[in-house]
């Protein structure tokens, strides 16, 4: 049986835990050799172990010094790049009123800045016909109680990729986005803390919300960024693909 990602070098940015360590390994069962980057070195060394077929670099996607450090060396090892999933990002609960200048700028410089300069140094190394894939939220689309400027942040990465398809035109490079729901990973508990009973009221406030009645799991993102990364997207292109359950659509 032939896997989808067979040969394929494909980086993963924020991909030692959540969303895009699922990812990872289901790019490398598909046959990529998969770059993960992260800012903690335990755990992406726990990420590679994990993952088998992966190299493991610690960058922080908003500093641009490191991620020049980054593609220096995916250039001198691998000599280019097939899949970019641009994953690395985050934010925090603060109401309008509470919002500062420090959680703006971190949400900001991690969100977008990460994003698109990670997206701009890569352009040299991406392969004709590469898949670039950033991650969204549903957040962008509705609204959400004290998530302002996370949601924001990811409107502009939705519109980064409707954008940049156009930049792109004459080298096959597609761009999309991914848009999960709520989804059962370490950053939605970092939300409200390591208190397990607001983890579980959590879970089921946005459960309640969602009409398949549950939040996803990490793998359905990541079964989703396989068909966005292969060739059996061939002709997709600046969408926007919620994995969510259905919530952005009610």
């Amino acid at each position: 049986m032939s896997r989808k990602l067979e040969g394929k070098i494909a980086i993963v940015t924020g991909g030692s835990t959540g969303i895009g360590l699922a990812t990872a390994k289901r790019f490398a069962s598909e046959g990529a050799h998969v770059i993960v980057t992260g800012r903690r070195q335990a755990e992406l060394d726990a990420a590679v172990s994990a993952i088998g077929n992966a190299t493991g670099i610690r960058v922080d996607s908003s500093n641009m010094t490191e991620l020049d450090a980054l593609f220096d060396r995916v250039k001198s090892e691998k000599g280019r790049i097939d899949v970019l999933f641009v994953n690395a990002g985050g934010g925090s609960l603060l109401p309008l009123g509470n919002i500062t200048e420090e959680q703006y700028d971190d949400t900001f410089c991690r969100n977008v800045k990460g994003v698109l300069f990670t997206v701009q140094k890569a352009l040299p190394l991406l392969a004709d016909g590469a898949s670039v894939i950033l991650t969204g939220s549903t957040a962008a689309s509705g609204g959400t109680k004290a998530f302002s400027v996370y949601a924001a942040s990811k409107a502009a990465v939705r519109s980064f990729a409707r954008n940049w398809i156009l930049d792109l035109q004459g080298r096959g490079i597609r761009v999309n986005t991914l848009s999960p729901g709520p989804t059962k990973t370490p950053g939605l508990f970092n939300l409200v803390g390591p208190d397990a009973a607001r983890q579980q009221g959590i879970l089921d406030a946005l459960a309640s919300q969602i009409p398949m009645g549950r939040v996803g799991d990490p793998d359905e993102i990541a079964k989703a960024a396989v068909f966005l990364a292969s060739n059996d997207s061939s002709f997709v292109n600046g969408i926007e693909l919620f994995v969510d359950g259905g919530k952005a659509q009610i």
